[in-house]
């Protein structure tokens, strides 16, 4: 598969639009990535199963890089509940590496696409709306972050996101304010996406007829290309962030969330 220059500048444009995501609402671009590097790949000739993997792979990939220039960028403001993610981030990684290490493939049907789907309806209402959370409600102890912390995981790896589709609803539920779970949310990206490649490297590295240029389902000519461009724009969206106003902010998240859920309704209802 050659890398012409057309290929450049579509990476790259998809670079730039994902990274500008991921610093305004702390979340990877996978959902965005996803489906553009599936149709590039397919273009190219890379059969249709094939390229969903290769491109949840290589998404998850991007934002190992793209988590730690957003997350840089909102630590500089000092929005980033650093505790948060200590308490977190160990039970993202055992749920990672459980979804990427093969769990989605079996898994992935139209029961799991619709309840996800349900789920994701619910919680951007609640955000849309703006509806407070009760005044008493905190962030729960250590078990408790534990095991939310692998929910978030196993459910990125399910579907190549960075997880802040999940933790940021979950974080505000428990009366985080939003500027502050957006940032937390950004630094979570990497420990997911981290553990979610060392699982889509392993399992696919025995897989034939891979594109060249490919460690296990990552596909490394996007990685870069887009890595770079999402490392760039992201602190330009993390400033953005910071200068909406919250309920705006709410909102645009919001609206992501109902994209999220209305492609998982379909990908479910299609299996029917």
């Amino acid at each position: 598969m050659p890398i012409e220059p057309t290929l450049i500048v579509e990476l790259a444009l998809l670079g730039l639009a994902t990274g500008f995501l991921a610093g305004l609402l702390g979340i990877g671009g996978g959902m965005i990535m996803v489906p553009f590097l599936s149709a590039i790949l397919g273009a190219r000739g890379v059969a249709p199963g094939l390229a969903v993997k290769m491109a949840i792979a290589t998404s998850m990939a991007t934002i190992i890089f793209t988590s730690v220039s957003s997350v840089r960028a909102h630590h500089k403001k000092g929005a980033v509940r650093w505790d948060i993610v200590k308490l977190l981030a160990p039970g993202i990684v055992l749920g990672a590496m459980v979804a990427s290490l093969g769990v989605f493939a079996v898994l992935k049907g139209a029961a799991l696409a619709l309840v996800f789907a349900v789920f994701v309806f619910f919680s951007a209402t609640q955000m849309f709306l703006d509806k407070k959370p009760a005044a008493s409600r905190q962030l729960p102890g250590p078990a408790g972050l534990l095991g939310a912390g692998g929910g978030i995981g196993f459910l990125s790896g399910l579907v190549g996101a960075g997880g802040g589709f999940v933790s940021v609803p979950f974080m505000t539920w428990c009366n985080v304010p939003i500027h502050a779970a957006v940032a937390t949310s950004a630094g979570l990206g990497f420990p997911i996406a981290l553990a979610n490649v060392a699982g889509y490297i392993v399992s696919g590295l025995k897989v034939e007829n891979l594109p060249p240029h490919s460690f296990g389902y990552v596909w490394l000519p996007a990685l870069v290309v887009i890595a770079v461009c999402s490392v760039l724009m992201a602190p330009v969206g993390a400033k953005a962030a910071h200068a909406l106003p919250v309920k705006k902010l709410k909102r645009v998240f919001a609206s992501i969330l109902f994209l999220l859920g209305a492609y998982m309704l379909y990908k479910g209802l299609s299996q029917i």
